[in-house]
């Protein structure tokens, strides 16, 4: 093995004795059942015994894999000399069967080991999402996300929505398949996904996200029914928090627009938000949309007089006492200073619930 195996001699002394272990147990397991043949499971003690289960992520199944086919090889080839033509034979046939055997045992430690990591990587994976939601990610949350092999690229997002209900013929839960196929879908679309399963709501932490509208629209359809809220686009998993929390307060109030669209984006659930009690949107209306319409009074009065007269043009300068085409203008112009087109009904929804609290907090200021 030292001579043929190169990845053999990098192995420490200490794993290098277990490796000869389990070839000897492999030897003389085979000895054993040559005279009396077992099934395979009994081959998981005989030849591996009690190798500690850290080899395997020492030794590869490939590497395995290569050792039983060197010990296969040494045995065939002094068989003969041992037992003679005739008895050589039968042995080699025999240790042919023998070492499909040993190869389904191996197969199955490898197979016994994943299990294990993965439980561990789920149990880890949930603690990094919880750590998100909670606003308590730090370097050592980071650490934890890498060594799941999530690539923490800029661009962060936090998806929330229901989990799939259910369970498949064998008992596992949807949720959890649907989980493993979001990752894939995420990785379609150049982004990478941390997801946990918290009681009825499905949380993916999306990174690599450029754009917000196409990476919600790649992995709505693994969600449950009902909405999908997407958190905005921070900088870094530091500053998940921000989106996590723009997301719960998004799904918390998006029953409140039964046509929204899905995917949708908490940004776009401000009024919703502002009124189920979220401070932090009912704050954004008033600085991000009724702050810049109020420094000119001229556009304040006429998106109040617009509003009031059920989206008439013409009875907005009735009541201004101007053209019809000076509230076009100022129409236009609260357009580009709020971003909202009043013209448009969501559109002139939030501008109207952003008058209201502008309204509310005047006198403060």
């Amino acid at each position: 093995m030292e001579r043929e195996l190169g990845w053999f001699g990098e192995l420490s002394a200490e794993d290098r004795s277990w490796v000869g272990l389990i070839v000897q147990n492999g030897i003389g397991s085979f000895a054993r059942w040559f005279r009396d043949p077992q099934p395979v499971g009994t081959l998981v003690v005989t030849v591996f015994g009690q190798a500690p289960r850290a080899l395997t992520r020492v030794v590869s199944l490939q590497q395995t894999v290569e050792l039983v086919r060197m010990t296969i090889a040494v045995v065939e080839e002094d068989v003969e000399d041992l037992l003679g033509t005739a008895d050589g034979a039968v042995v080699r046939e025999a240790m042919l069967r023998y070492s499909r055997d040993v190869a389904f045992a191996a197969a199955e430690v490898y197979a016994r080991a994943a299990e294990v990591r993965g439980a561990w990587d789920a149990r880890l994976e949930a603690l990094v999402v919880d750590a998100v939601l909670r606003g308590e990610a730090d370097e050592a949350v980071r650490s934890r996300a890498s060594a799941l092999g999530w690539e923490a690229r800029p661009g962060i997002s936090v998806v929330l929505g229901l989990a799939p209900e259910g369970a498949d013929a064998q008992g596992t839960p949807h949720a959890y398949t649907a989980v493993d196929e979001l990752r894939r879908s995420a990785r379609q679309a150049g982004a990478d996904a941390l997801c946990a399963v918290q009681g009825d709501r499905l949380v993916v932490v999306l990174s690599g996200v450029e754009d917000l509208d196409k990476a919600g629209t790649t992995i709505a359809d693994h969600f449950g029914p009902g909405p999908v809220v997407l958190g905005p686009v921070v900088a870094d998993l530091l500053a998940g928090a921000r989106s996590a929390r723009e997301a719960t307060a998004g799904l918390r109030a998006a029953a409140g627009w039964p046509a929204a669209p899905r995917p949708v984006a908490a940004d776009d659930l401000l009024p919703e938000r502002a009124l189920s009690g979220d401070g932090h949107a009912r704050r954004r209306l008033v600085t991000d949309l009724y702050g810049p319409i109020a420094v000119d009074d001229a556009l304040l009065r006429t998106l109040e007089a617009y509003l009031e007269h059920g989206a008439s043009i013409e009875g907005s300068a009735r009541a201004l006492f101007v053209h019809a085409n000076t509230i076009r203008y100022r129409l236009r112009r609260i357009e580009a200073v709020s971003g909202l087109a009043p013209t448009h009904p969501r559109d002139a929804y939030t501008l109207r619930v952003a008058l209201t609290l502008g309204r509310l907090r005047a006198p403060e200021a």
